[in-house]
């Protein structure tokens, strides 16, 4: 099973993200202390080392996971992309809202080049469906099966 490697936040948009090891994700709400936390659907950002594996293969040069400034890094599978799929990281539950578009800043960031190695492989943006403390280490499902309607 998957767990959680990496936690990333950022006090604003431009501010540079920074790790830590546990966070508080509240319902419907996001992150406490990351820029989105309060938003209505762009709450948590995941993604995968798998696919920054793949980025940087592409790119010719590492693919930091602090860089792409997602939230959740998980250490390896496939971040769903479809909207409405859920994952769960430890006691958190996540909906997939929509894929987590490169942002052209990557170059900034990173380097020229790193938003085209990054395309289709940028994670998903999640809303919360059911909050509490996440920490580096957690086991993450991403492929939670919907419960049966009565």
């Amino acid at each position: 099973m998957p767990t959680l490697a990496a936690i990333h936040v950022a006090k604003g948009r431009r501010l540079p993200t920074r790790d830590v090891e546990r966070v508080e994700i509240e319902t419907a709400r996001g992150i406490v202390g990351d820029r989105y936390h309060g938003s209505k659907h762009r709450q948590v950002s995941v993604q995968s080392l798998d696919a920054l594996a793949e980025a940087a293969e592409i790119y010719g040069a590492d693919v930091p996971a602090r860089l792409t400034r997602r939230n959740l890094t998980v250490d390896h599978g496939v971040v769903p992309r479809d909207p409405g799929s859920l994952i769960r990281v430890g006691p958190v539950l996540l909906e997939v809202v929509r894929v987590a578009a490169p942002c052209k800043l990557l170059d900034d960031e990173i380097g020229p080049g790193a938003h085209h190695a990054m395309r289709h492989r940028g994670g998903s943006i999640c809303r919360v469906l059911e909050g509490g403390w996440v920490e580096v280490g957690d086991p993450v499902d991403l492929a939670v099966s919907r419960p049966a309607s009565p």
